[in-house]
């Protein structure tokens, strides 16, 4: 048996297997360069360290359950350039989720709010961190049926455990029976402990009559506006072109 061939096991027991996949070209880039032990085993650690980075990486953009693929660089500025593009690339650099702030996209429908809150979700998961993507729909009609089989609170610590929750399109309907409590426990609960970001086609002062109760209304708001990024997204509609004829 070669040195190779017992390497194996020992790699596995390590949880180091992954090492396999490179050895071979790592083992002959060292005995053509003449490279030394320690710069090989440098260059063999770092192909482990990014397979692995890799790996949580994707996990984490799974995790997400973005609506598709979404990016920055593939945003199209130009078409509305009254977008505060500065303000939305400094979100981007993920600093408010650092400081467990939130972020705010305020603007009527089809002018990208939905897409700048996934891409910056995305940049939020290359930096490391735990994001999830969910409509406002989604998230409490889930919530609803969860008191049905007693798992809401295994429900709830799933929309309040990430570093950012992403919550699309907040405002589109009106909320009924137990949503706007669930919608003010899941802000309570992240408040400066974890990042949200909320799009609405709703201006902020149209939010307070979603809770229902004026007081639990100014509690939830008092909450979500500190240490708030507001932007207002304003335009033309990607969906609908000016000039284009609308479909009758």
């Amino acid at each position: 048996m070669s040195v190779a061939d017992e390497l194996v096991p020992i790699l596995k027991k390590l949880r180091l297997s992954g090492v396999l996949q490179t050895l071979d070209l790592r083992t002959k880039e060292a005995v053509d360069s003449d490279l030394s032990h320690t710069e090989f085993l440098f260059r063999l650690c770092s192909d482990e360290v990014e397979r692995r980075e890799s790996k949580q990486l994707d996990l984490r953009m799974r995790r997400a359950s973005f609506d598709g693929a979404k990016r920055l660089e593939d945003f199209e500025w130009s078409f509305n350039t009254q977008i505060p593009k500065s303000r939305i690339v400094d979100l981007a650099t993920c600093a408010f989720v650092e400081k467990k702030s939130n972020a705010l996209l305020i603007g009527p429908t089809g002018v990208g709010k939905s897409h700048i809150a996934q891409a910056i979700g995305e940049r939020a998961c290359r930096m490391g961190h735990s994001v999830l993507y969910t409509s406002a729909h989604r998230m409490l009609s889930s919530l609803r049926s969860a008191r049905a089989d007693e798992s809401h609170d295994k429900k709830l610590f799933r929309f309040t455990s990430p570093d950012l929750l992403i919550v699309d399109d907040l405002g589109l309907r009106p909320l009924e029976g137990d949503e706007p409590i669930d919608l003010y426990e899941i802000i309570r609960q992240r408040y400066e402990r974890g990042s949200l970001i909320v799009t609405s086609n709703r201006a902020i002062e149209e939010w307070y009559p979603l809770f229902l109760d004026d007081l639990m209304a100014s509690a939830a708001m008092d909450r979500l506006l500190h240490h708030a990024h507001v932007v207002v997204m304003e335009g033309h509609s990607y969906r609908n072109p000016p000039g284009q004829k609308q479909a009758s």
